[in-house]
């Protein structure tokens, strides 16, 4: 992305950002859809398969949101699992633009200095799990009040 914005300015390498995650995010979504829920089982054992499959029915969108906002976790692994389980490739992919829409302008933004690219990108990350952690505690809560009453 940071290559792309240097190389075509801030719009030209937004959009190539975009598209290729859209693109790379896509087949791997699919390659998930193709080795199924089974081979996900397979590798992580059925309690770990079960909790996952709960934070992509119940968290999934914001899921997949957050980790496409924040460049510290990994795109390709969540587009696999959300391929792996129920999730639709609709919501999948709004979700992906939902979070990588934001994170390539902040990186054509902020690419016109490395330094300030590096704490921007700190920020953003920081910023993303920070408001993804509090997003989930008050819907447990929610939840955990409905359930209760």
């Amino acid at each position: 992305m940071i290559v792309a914005v240097l190389a075509y300015g801030f719009w030209g390498g937004a959009l190539i950002s975009i598209t290729g995650v859209f693109c790379a995010s896509t087949i791997a979504f699919y390659i998930g859809k193709w080795l199924g829920e089974d081979h996900l089982e397979k590798i992580m054992g059925k309690s770990k398969n079960k909790k996952v499959e709960y934070w992509v029915s119940d968290y999934g969108f914001w899921t997949i949101a957050i980790f496409r906002i924040s460049p510290f976790l990994s795109n390709d692994a969540i587009s696999i699992v959300a391929g792996m389980l129920s999730m639709t490739y609709r919501k999948f992919i709004l979700a992906t633009l939902t979070g990588i829409v934001p994170l390539s302008f902040a990186i054509a933004y902020f690419a016109q200095d490395i330094d300030q690219l590096k704490n921007g990108l700190y920020w953003i990350g920081g910023a993303g799990i920070l408001i993804y952690g509090i997003y989930v505690f008050i819907d447990y809560r929610k939840n955990k009040k409905q359930s209760s009453s």
